[in-house]
């Protein structure tokens, strides 16, 4: 049994890592123009300082949740801790967009191994009794660092400069360590003597750079093709692991098991009709409705603070009720509210925007803790470290396939130019298409939500797994 000391540290120390990769990329969107200017960097490369994070973290979750499953959890998160705020703080010294980028990427791989334990070692800590609790106020402070974000950069950014965005974090990385060493007790590693599996490691990273490579230069034919090698990649790494004696992800969950399958789906499918909703809101607000960047983002603020609210909240209903439904509402909710702001225009209410915001973040915080506590349950305590890094895997590639449906969806209807006031139809007509597809997007995911099973028995005792 653990005790209420070790639950509480290890709830805090996963709070406190969840709060800041989330906090720092919504702040770094708003200090983008200040990098920009301070080393003349362009649109594409702009775009990599916050893409390169994205990527080198879908990158390592899978392989360092496995390696967090053998070699102990609580390891593999200090170690990420430490090397996340160590980025951070050389970060806020670069000298260069070369070293900038560079940078990003350690902070990247220091974010996918919190991101592959710290919901692991709350699995472990917390019986499934309480899990959905404490796995609610983890998303809730994700969604916190993300509302905050924009807020506390901005003003950062303007008091102090960009480079203080980094070194906020800073403190926080520090706490966390101590706090692991002092307060967190004891050691989790339900794969403990097996091997890494090093070369389905390496399949798997360089077929996500090519899928997600491939996707951003669509339609290009050279996107395509990348695009299909990846996918061909992807086969090879589901046969690959098959056949392992000891793989980075054991495929037999997928196989044996559809509450895993189909969540980590449901995650995929969800991440990639709502990740963009905020890039294409913010330029619609700025552009067509001419809102400063801050008056923008305060309207957009009301998204995350619906997750916030009610994360916590949901987490604790998916202890009670069947997960599968509390996230199936949410998701539908969700659906909902992308289908109305398809209907935007250049007069659009702002009532009827916040309203959408609102339905959306509501439908967010329903489905994201439910569907957590439903994969963290769907296996036994051997894959934890496997099943957290899957589900990071599955958001991070969420995300990243949503913003190259966007651009590429630009791409088809506007062409590469910039966003001025003759091409705002084409821009209008872009963002509608976009939030049709995600729209569908959102109605197949709730089928497949719906379709997962169930994780509590009728009497409300965990299934067999």
């Amino acid at each position: 049994m653990t005790d209420n000391v070790t639950k509480r540290t290890a709830l805090i120390i996963s709070c406190l890592g969840s709060f800041m990769p989330p906090f720092m990329g919504s702040s770094i969107n708003v200090a983008l123009p200040s990098i920009g200017r301070e080393f003349a960097m362009d649109a594409v490369l702009l775009g990599w300082v916050a893409t390169a994070y994205l990527l080198f973290s879908a990158m390592f979750i899978l392989p360092f949740g496995r390696a967090a499953d053998i070699y102990g959890r609580k390891k593999i998160y200090t170690a990420g801790i430490t090397v996340f705020t160590i980025g951070s703080l050389l970060t806020a010294l670069a000298n260069s967009e070369a070293m900038l980028i560079a940078l990003r990427v350690v902070q990247g791989i220091g974010g996918s191994m919190m991101a592959g334990t710290s919901v692991a070692i709350l699995t472990s800590v917390f019986p499934p009794a309480e899990r959905g609790r404490a796995l609610g106020i983890n998303v809730a402070t994700t969604y916190t660092g993300l509302s905050l974000g924009p807020f506390l950069g901005g003003i950062l950014t303007h008091a102090f400069g960009w480079r203080s965005i980094f070194l906020f974090t800073v403190p926080f990385g520090v706490l966390v360590v101590v706090l692991v060493f002092r307060w967190l007790k004891g050691e989790w590693a339900g794969a403990e003597g097996e091997t890494v599996d090093y070369p389905g490691s390496v399949l798997f990273g360089v077929t996500l750079v090519l899928i997600i490579y491939g996707l951003s230069r669509l339609p290009h034919t050279l996107g395509l093709i990348l695009f299909l090698i990846g996918v061909i990649g992807a086969v090879g790494f589901f046969i690959f692991e098959s056949k392992v004696k000891s793989p980075v992800l054991n495929v037999s969950i997928f196989s044996h098991n559809m509450v895993f399958t189909f969540s980590n789906l449901a995650a995929l499918i969800h991440y990639s009709a709502t990740f963009a909703v905020a890039f294409l809101m913010s330029l619609y607000l700025q552009y067509v409705q001419g809102m400063s960047p801050q008056a923008a983002g305060t309207v957009l603020i009301a998204q995350p603070v619906m997750m916030a609210l009610f994360s916590p909240l949901a987490g604790r209903l998916s202890d009670r009720v069947e997960p599968r439904i509390v996230a199936s509402v949410g998701m539908a909710c969700t659906s909902a509210a992308v289908f109305l702001l398809a209907f935007i225009g250049d007069k659009t209410p702002l009532l009827y925007i916040i309203g959408c915001l609102l339905l959306l973040g509501f439908g967010f915080a329903l489905f994201s803790s439910p569907n957590t506590n439903a994969v963290m349950s769907a296996v036994i305590p051997r894959f934890y470290g496997v099943a957290a890094g899957m589900l990071g895997t599955m958001r991070a590639v969420g995300m990243m396939l949503s913003m190259g449906m966007a651009m590429m969806i630009f791409s088809l209807i506007m062409g590469k130019v910039q966003i001025t006031p003759e091409v705002f139809p084409e821009f209008l007509k872009s963002v509608r298409v976009a939030f049709l597809i995600f729209g569908v997007l959102c109605v197949i995911g709730t089928l497949f939500s719906l379709a997962r099973g169930s994780v509590h028995l009728p009497e409300g005792k965990p299934a067999p797994k």
